[in-house]
């Protein structure tokens, strides 16, 4: 029941605000004012026309305030009713108003604008906060208890989507347009994010496409090094699908017909195009995440109250030597001693990591420690791990070398290595902290797509949680359109 507790708050909220907006709007929709702006003419030179099969509406009052011509009519019955304005033999304005059997008149079509109908996005406002603040306390709790987790980037890419529909509704305050913006407020947020995210979609394709050239010619080919294009060029086209499907179909009548709000064709284009933009929005949410974890991760510096500190291991050179990638992790290693050692007096033990490759003449593990050797570390407080053969077997065997469950251990690595390497280690049940040593920033881009890949499949049960919710409100809103532009 705790579990569910959050969740039957919002939904007791909703119910309570929603009727608190109905209530309200029916005391105040009884009425609505027209307003027809910069009316240069007097009130005995404007000839109002009321169209009603019987009596919907009657007008109760007529005024000129400044340059504008306000008329308040008065719901009477059930139906709709057109009011023209005429100014003069060649121009006249109208209205449609549509009154509910609630009596509450609605301007333009069935879920129109209504007086008093501001409440809905100050309710939806309240709503959106409430939600965001019981995902940031998720959030901040789970951070504080451990950044190495992939439901932290869920956490995150929920909370920006959140932002989005926040900045939605605030504009939405100021430009309210009736109830069918409300309802159709997702789409608006995810064609708020879709154009924010277009520019910086194009740039990234671009990007990571030499990024990803630069790659392949310095590290080999290889799928995984192909990523980063993919995932760019796939953004790119998928934010632009949309409105290239619109251009497409306004042109090819043929196809379908998309002119006739009425027609099936309207639809099925609203709800593909709906569908693409949210969907695209949310993974463009995650994947912001998972870039300001992974860099969050790569910048901080663990408590300095470090018994070991474990240096995981890659490719040594021909001759036993480090590469200039392994270099850096173990300077840093020696870097981060040196600052625990300023700031608190406390020593602590190197734990190199690494077995040996096939093509390789030392253990990954033994060519660190020489290195560190020849820096002046004393072998008294080395302790070398030579077996592993990945990251999981680094962090495993090097745990099992030092033995002893109460010990404060960091690890250095690679900076965009050290989110994936946190993750695995918490996986494995490990409280560590990772500190990153610099490295060339073509890694950096395939590092982020394979920590938001990553991310999508250990969290696939959230994620796809959200998008279903996502996929079912904006059916729900294509259908209110559709509903809307029927009656």
């Amino acid at each position: 029941m705790k579990k569910y507790k959050k969740l039957l708050i919002v939904i007791t909220l909703m119910i309570i605000l929603f009727l608190i907006s109905f209530l309200y709007i029916k005391n105040k929709g009884q009425t609505y004012t027209l307003v027809i702006q910069n009316h240069k003419l007097s009130l005995d030179e404007t000839e109002i026309i009321v169209s009603q099969d019987k009596k919907i509406v009657e007008i109760i009052d007529k005024k000129m305030n400044g340059n504008n011509l306000e008329i308040t009519v008065k719901s009477v019955s059930e139906g709709k009713a057109n009011i023209e304005i005429k100014i003069n033999e060649n121009y006249f304005t109208s209205f449609m108003l549509y009154v509910h059997k609630s009596g509450i008149i609605t301007d333009n079509n069935f879920f129109g604008k209504a007086t008093g109908d501001y409440i809905i996005p100050m309710a939806s406002m309240i709503i959106l906060f409430t939600i965001f603040t019981f995902i940031f306390q998720s959030y901040k709790k789970n951070m504080h208890e451990n950044i190495y987790q992939y439901r932290n980037v869920a956490y995150l890419g929920i909370l920006i989507l959140l932002v989005f529909a926040i900045i939605d509704q605030i504009l939405l305050i100021f430009n309210y347009n009736g109830v069918l913006s409300s309802i159709t407020f997702i789409f608006n947020i995810a064609n708020l994010i879709s154009i924010f995210m277009l520019p910086i979609a194009f740039i990234v394709s671009i990007f990571v496409t030499i990024n990803g050239i630069i790659l392949i010619k310095k590290e080999g080919f290889s799928f995984k090094n192909l990523l980063g294009i993919l995932l760019g060029i796939f953004l790119c086209v998928m934010t632009i699908i949309p409105e290239a499907l619109n251009i497409y179909l306004q042109t090819h009548l043929d196809v379908i017909d998309v002119h006739n709000l009425n027609g099936i064709g309207y639809v099925i284009q609203m709800l593909v195009e709906s569908l693409i933009y949210v969907i695209i929005a949310y993974l463009e949410c995650v994947l912001l995440a998972t870039i300001i974890l992974s860099v969050k991760a790569a910048k901080r510096i663990p408590e300095f109250n470090k018994d070991y500190i474990v240096i995981l291991g890659c490719m040594v050179n021909k001759d036993g030597s480090l590469t200039k990638l392994l270099k850096s992790r173990v300077d840093r290693a020696i870097e981060f001693r040196n600052m625990q050692k300023e700031n608190t007096g406390k020593d602590l033990i190197f734990v190199p990591s690494g077995g040996k490759g096939n093509d390789e003449v030392i253990s990954e593990g033994e060519a660190i420690k020489n290195y560190l050797l020849e820096q002046g570390i004393k072998e008294e407080d080395i302790l070398v791990e030579n077996k592993s053969t990945s990251t999981l077997e680094n962090l495993k065997f090097s745990n099992k070398l030092i033995n002893n469950e109460k010990a404060n251990i960091a690890f250095s690595t690679t900076n965009f290595h050290v989110f994936r390497a946190g993750v695995i280690g918490t996986s494995m049940g490990l409280k560590l902290e990772g500190i990153g040593s610099k490295t060339k920033r073509y890694f950096w881009i395939n590092a982020f797509i394979r920590e938001f890949v990553a991310t999508l499949y250990s969290e696939k049960k959230k994620h796809i949680l959200v998008i279903l919710t996502l996929i079912i409100l904006m059916v729900f809103m294509v259908f209110i359109v559709h509903i809307s532009n029927q009656i």
